[in-house]
């Protein structure tokens, strides 16, 4: 890819609704000079171009798509989803094709009526002239001119689109019928009627079914807020969110939603996040926290810093996220896409192969017919060879099309990476997917993702003789002083149990070996034992037994003294998440190897994984030595190796894994490495995830092997004239439905896994 700098140029195409139909438009745009890189995305029916500085601009790029066959219904110049418009569009089209149905379905009904009476009872006189006229607008005006349109352009820019099969099954049968004027013949007006309006019936059940299969993207994009309260000019005003900018002071009151990611400045409530997280539990927000746009604000009032506004908000970093993944490509794709390439012009083949056939050896494909008699009451053996060979050709073009195929991946993805969305899991891409599914081993990160990162006091043990509170209030009123992340835990973890510290004086610290000063008088000192031997501090052999039962748990002890006298000892410790437990079982019965790679001792590591119950621990590892260690699994393992990680030093090793796995609550550049996303921040997100993918390529398997099965079936049975193209339009119309449906079927599968059921 050039270098140069490129501007992105975003189309909506409502038409384009399998990846076949994708691939047209990637093949017609690659063509013109200046375009860098296509993305395609099915599910939002976008596709984002790349150009360069000399390139092409909207409007080239418009005519190019146009020429391929499809209508463009917007260009714009950004590639960020604008969720109103997009609904806009997406119901435009919606409109269009019922509308359409109706214009269709209403004459070819009246057909319908009078053929069934026509052929069985009593011949209406003018019978033919009636059907001709009603059937011309399906045909010819509103019902089909958009597909014959699409068609002409399709042929005349050197592609084959699957409008190009419909328009060759419904306009030579309205066209040869005609002859039925000058020469006495079998009607084919009807079957071209019908074969159009069954088309326009699937595009429009397709087009509801996928906006089912995309409705968390749709639902993510009108969550958001429309307006936010921000202070300008010591007043209140509201404006547009899309005004907002960083550092801009917004006003959040009871009941609104956050206009976007920000932090706390003032006040306290309970925010509904079950948009970002999942979670339904309203979570406790007060100073200094953190809030994400579009969540509820539950109870009190709020004044929140504007810290990320527009595209790099959570919300849009989500959608992005859900983006690419609905876009993405899965390997097994591939096989797919090597088919539908080289579709249409295979079929346009077998069907002129199926009329020659018919026209030069009917006394050889006579007896299948007279045997398909027996079971197929559609089948009439008795017609004549130029009606059975006409047959023939247009059940091929009509029963061919490969959509089913073409939206096997598409509808797949869609609804897993929706659900996944649901959940607080964002799976990147289509290949991550397929990768996820295979996974033997499964790396964890300690600090952040088994544990909270955060120290928590765990144990206080009392010098004989001493009061618990005694010791506590001392420790506290000393640690009170410090900023270290041990000083905070002892005096917050002092808190909880109601004791307060109190006023200190001479504070010193050591470094890292502890701490002293003087309270009410007493002299304290606290840190570890070498600090408090140098001291001469009195009666530490009494606590022998007590600190290394902690320290053999994991724990970091501290000795406090006063006075020259050790009163007790006080262990804080980097406590479990705690989903960690239960999440790691959920991975054993996956088959998972559970491995814990950490920069802290081994006998802290170890202690935690007998906790969680991990099976093979790697301790005192460096960052930079994450990224061997993956590479040794790999040795070890194959190509079957995921990472869990939170901190910028994981993403590295995240990149390194076959599947790297952020936790939401991380850094950025974590996330951004990784393949996943947890944004719950809990381990138990893994289980679901690999749930979900291998839920996911299920289904895109089962998609794949009924829409190919179904073509290498259905095929033979047309070009031998066992299947008549009125059967054959609506069994193509159901095939791609099946495969929607399928896709949807997810949806209740993974919905029952969360209900203790099956997945």
């Amino acid at each position: 890819m050039s270098t140069t700098a490129t501007t992105k140029i975003t189309l909506t195409v409502p038409g384009m609704g399998s990846d076949h139909c994708a691939g047209i438009v990637r093949t017609t745009l690659q063509r013109l000079n200046g375009v860098e890189e296509i993305e395609t995305n099915i599910a939002s029916h976008r596709v984002s171009v790349d150009v360069a500085a000399n390139g092409p601009d909207g409007d080239a790029l418009k005519r190019a798509v146009e020429g391929a066959g499809y209508d463009v219904a917007a260009v714009s110049g950004q590639a960020e989803h604008d969720g109103e418009a997009e609904a806009a569009i997406e119901e435009g089209y919606l409109s269009q094709a019922r509308k359409r149905l109706w214009i269709a379905g209403v004459p070819t009904t009246l057909i319908m009526l009078l053929m069934m009476p026509h052929m069985f009872w009593q011949p209406i006189p003018g019978y033919l002239f009636i059907v001709a006229l009603l059937a011309f607008p399906v045909v010819f005006l509103y019902g089909g001119a958009a597909t014959h349109r699409s068609s002409w352009r399709s042929l005349k820019n050197g592609t084959f689109n699957m409008d190009v099969l419909i328009s060759m099954g419904s306009l030579p049968p309205y066209l040869i019928g005609l002859v039925g004027f000058v020469y006495p013949m079998t009607s084919f007006i009807e079957m071209a009627a019908t074969i159009t309006t069954f088309h326009l019936l699937g595009r429009y059940l397709e087009a509801l079914a996928k906006g089912r299969a995309s409705q968390a993207i749709r639902r993510l994009l009108t969550l958001g807020a429309k307006t936010a309260r921000v202070e300008r000019g010591g007043k209140e005003i509201e404006v547009p969110v899309k005004e907002l900018a960083p550092g801009d002071i917004m006003v959040v009151r009871p009941g609104d939603k956050m206009p976007t990611d920000g932090e706390v400045i003032e006040g306290e409530s309970h925010l509904d996040e079950s948009i970002a997280t999942g979670e339904s539990v309203p979570v406790y927000k007060s100073v200094g926290d953190s809030v994400i746009g579009a969540t509820i604000n539950k109870e009190g009032r709020l004044r929140v810093r504007a810290t990320r506004v527009g595209g790099d908000t959570f919300l849009a970093q989500v959608v992005r996220l859900i983006d690419q993944a609905q876009g993405s490509r899965v390997p097994i794709q591939e096989f797919a896409d090597r088919m539908t390439g080289r579709f249409v012009p295979v079929v346009l083949l077998i069907s002129l192969a199926s009329l020659a056939a018919w026209l030069l050896f009917p006394g050889a494909l006579r007896p299948v017919l007279e045997w398909g008699a027996t079971v197929l009451p559609w089948v009439n053996p008795e017609a004549s060879t130029p009606v059975l060979a006409l047959i023939a050709a247009i059940a091929v073009l009509v029963i061919a099309c490969p959509c089913a195929l073409g939206l096997a991946t598409p509808t797949a993805l869609m609804v897993g990476s929706g659900i996944g969305a649901e959940r607080g899991i964002l799976i990147r891409s289509g290949e991550a997917i397929q990768t996820f599914k295979d996974i033997k081993v499964m790396v964890l990160d300690k600090t952040g993702t088994i544990t909270r990162g955060e120290p928590k006091l765990t144990e206080v043990v009392a010098a004989e003789g001493i009061n618990e509170n005694e010791l506590l209030t001392l420790a506290a009123s000393v640690e009170n002083a410090s900023e270290h992340p041990i000083a905070r835990a002892i005096v917050d973890g002092a808190g909880e149990r109601g004791v307060r510290p109190g006023e200190v004086s001479e504070f010193r610290s050591t470094g890292a070996r502890g701490v002293s000063g003087r309270v009410e008088g007493r002299h304290v000192l606290i840190g570890n034992r070498r600090l408090l031997e140098e001291a001469d501090i009195t009666g530490l052999e009494a606590l022998d037994a007590a600190m290394q039962a902690l320290e053999g748990k994991g724990r970091t002890a501290v000795i406090v003294a006063a006075d020259g006298r050790a009163m007790g000892i006080v262990a804080v410790a980097d406590t479990l998440k705690q989903a960690s437990v239960e999440a790691i079982r959920g991975m054993h019965a996956l088959g998972l190897h559970v491995v814990m790679i950490t920069g802290d001792n081994a006998r802290a590591a170890r202690a935690v994984a007998d906790e969680v119950g991990i099976d093979e621990v790697e301790a005192g590892v460096l960052p930079e030595g994450k990224v061997d260690a993956i590479r040794r699994l790999q040795e070890k393992h194959g190509p079957h190796v995921a990472m869990v990680g939170d901190g910028i030093n994981d993403a590295p090793a995240l990149k390194q894994a076959n599947v790297g796995i952020a936790i939401g609550a991380g850094a950025d550049v974590a996330i951004e490495a990784a393949d996943v996303t947890l944004v719950r921040g809990e381990l138990s997100g893994v289980v679901d995830a690999m749930h979900l993918s291998r839920a996911t390529f299920r289904k895109i398997v089962q998609n794949l092997l009924w829409a190919s099965g179904y073509n290498a079936a259905a095929i033979p049975m047309a070009a031998a004239g066992l299947l008549h193209p009125m059967i054959g339009v609506i069994a193509m119309t159901a095939s791609s439905l099946s495969v929607i449906g399928n896709s949807l079927l997810l949806k209740r599968r993974h919905a029952r896994y969360h209900a203790g059921g099956k997945p």
